[in-house]
């Protein structure tokens, strides 16, 4: 199973969300107008709908936080499509608005987290896509959004400035997954954390900072970044990022 067997909010990934949150919102507080409208590092998206994204998903999560809280759906859950049109809407928005959208959005999830009563956060929740996590995975989920798409806004908040502590955790969940697919890479190697990860029996190796790692296996940084054995051109390329955690706790039709 990925990610840590129990989590608690004392273990301090809700103060970590509030200082990913905060850097995000004083970045999206600076933008001008013709910056907001300008085009992110996601293909067909500006940083408009970057942040209209983040803020959305905040309130997802806020959502499933809530059902965990109760056991109760706490209203109608958006879909899909209906969460496409709003980040479509949002994106619009004057770069005041959008930013005190977003800033809104960060306060509910942190404020529905530090009200989590203990055991609720062991309760098992459904992603949209329809698979299973506990509740303390969402903590994880809205970090993973906040560091990387800060990142795809292309205003200087590079991997060198994801904490090392989210490195690690991304590095462990996401190595898991492709261990359990099978991935061709034989071992990855985090040489400023310490750190290596066996992958599959055969296949190149590769080393580098974790977050220039990471960053490669995330479809942000290239390949030749890292050290590797082989030609950085024969790496086999990393699937779409992220994906659910596997082994993890099954899925909302009980396959899988």
């Amino acid at each position: 199973m990925s990610g840590p067997a129990v989590f608690r909010a004392g273990d301090g990934r809700i103060e970590d969300v509030v200082r990913s949150g905060d850097r995000l919102a004083r970045t999206a507080s600076g933008l001008s107008e013709a910056e907001l409208r300008a085009p992110s590092g996601l293909p067909g998206w500006t940083r408009g709908h970057v942040l209209a994204h983040v803020a959305h998903s905040a309130d997802a999560y806020v959502w499933l936080l809530r059902l965990a809280h109760t056991g109760r759906e706490p209203g109608p859950r958006a879909d899909a499509a209906t969460l496409s049109a709003a980040i479509g809407r949002d994106a619009t928005l004057s770069p005041g608005r959008l930013a005190a959208r977003l800033r809104e959005s960060l306060d509910r999830f942190t404020a529905q987290a530090r009200a989590m009563p203990a055991p609720a956060w062991d309760r098992l929740v459904p992603a949209l896509a329809g698979w299973l996590h506990p509740a303390w995975y969402l903590l994880l989920r809205c970090l993973r959004e906040l560091e990387t798409h800060h990142l795809d806004l292309g205003l200087g908040h590079g991997t060198e400035r994801w904490p090392d502590g989210y490195v690690s955790w991304a590095l462990d969940d996401t190595l898991t997954t492709l261990r359990a697919q099978r991935f061709p890479l034989a071992s990855v190697e985090a040489v400023d954390l310490g750190r290596r990860w066996p992958v599959a029996a055969e296949g190149p190796s590769v080393a580098g900072a974790g977050h220039l790692v990471l960053g490669w296996l995330s479809g942000r940084i290239p390949a030749d970044a890292l050290t590797t054995d082989r030609p950085a051109h024969h790496l086999p390329h990393p699937p779409a990022w992220p994906q659910p955690p596997l082994p993890g706790w099954g899925r909302v039709d009980g396959q899988g």
